[in-house]
């Protein structure tokens, strides 16, 4: 659950309880600004590529369509579809220009793709990007690499993508034992995959991939998802892709399974370790498809959490 630090106070005094989650309450609102930080020599941002239309079924098919409903209505979601916003995290550092992921592309919905004009508008020329790094290959995660003409948007870059991750989408088989719903998927990621073969550096769980930057596995959205921990001395940041996927169910109910999750079983087992560290260490955290920029603190409660901004 998302909640701002300016509504938590207010709360406070209000005494105001929802029922099923206590007095964590907080609106949610339409495609939100981006968010900065610093972290050492580290500058960090988050850039929007718009927004994804999701139906409910879609996230939350195999849950009990009331309790859900309870939980999105305390958050002052409307009926009807779901809009995650999608934040892409900007980091840079030196001569270090770093993406991680890419966006959408053109290819994928109508409300997303607007990477490369939110980067012009930061400044931010495509080639100067040194490094793209994915969390893993959705198509609003991968499909950005490539421009309306199947040329590469950020020419100059470096790609780089957990080894376990790479081997399950680029194998020719995956387009053929996956569920129906997800082949679209496999075979777009794997032709923009193909197109970038020479140009990618596989890693695993735990290695630095960059000064810096060091790889956390998080799998279960997909099979070999990425979470990535940027740390200068005490302090750190978790880019956590889609290891924590919306701010609402997930947060007050992390061990619901969710549906964009290819293992949901795995994935709310990765969410609830994540979410543990996040909240006991007190480490911001940046989701891809969290309100507000994406960037915040996640407390807990009990056995639920909430995402505070």
């Amino acid at each position: 659950m998302r909640i701002t630090r300016r509504q938590a106070i207010a709360g406070l005094g209000s005494g105001l309880i929802l029922p099923g989650v206590g007095s964590w309450a907080a609106a949610t609102g339409a495609e939100q600004a981006g968010a900065a930080l610093t972290l050492g020599t580290m500058q960090i941002d988050t850039v929007s590529d718009g927004h994804l239309v999701l139906p409910r079924e879609v996230l939350f098919g195999e849950l009990d369509p009331q309790k859900v409903d309870l939980i999105l209505q305390a958050q002052g979601i409307a009926p009807g579809p779901i809009e995650p916003p999608i934040n892409v995290t900007l980091m840079r550092d030196g001569p270090r220009v770093v993406l991680f992921d890419a966006g959408s592309g053109p290819a994928f919905q109508a409300s997303a793709g607007r990477l490369a004009e939110a980067l012009e508008a930061m400044g931010v020329a495509a080639d100067e990007v040194t490094h793209v790094v994915f969390t893993h290959c959705h198509p609003d995660h991968l499909w950005g690499v490539l421009d309306d003409f199947d040329e590469p948007l950020f020419p100059q870059a470096e790609y780089l993508m957990g080894q376990v991750e790479w081997d399950y989408w680029f194998a020719p088989e995956t387009a053929e034992t996956i569920d129906a719903s997800r082949v679209t998927m496999a075979v777009g990621a794997r032709r923009r995959m193909a197109v970038l073969e020479e140009r990618f550096t596989r890693f695993r769980d735990g290695e630095e991939i960059l000064p810096g930057v060091a790889a956390h596995a998080t799998f279960g959205h997909t099979p070999g998802h990425m979470s990535f921990e940027l740390r200068s001395g005490s302090e750190s940041i978790m880019v956590g892709g889609d290891a924590i996927g919306n701010h609402h169910v997930s947060f007050a109910e992390p061990g619901w399974p969710i549906g964009t999750d290819q293992d949901a079983s795995a994935a709310a087992q990765s969410r609830m370790r994540l979410l543990d560290q996040l909240s006991h260490e007190q480490i911001r955290l940046i989701g891809y498809h969290l309100p507000d920029g994406g960037l915040g603190l996640v407390e807990r409660k009990d056995d639920q959490y909430r995402f505070v901004v």
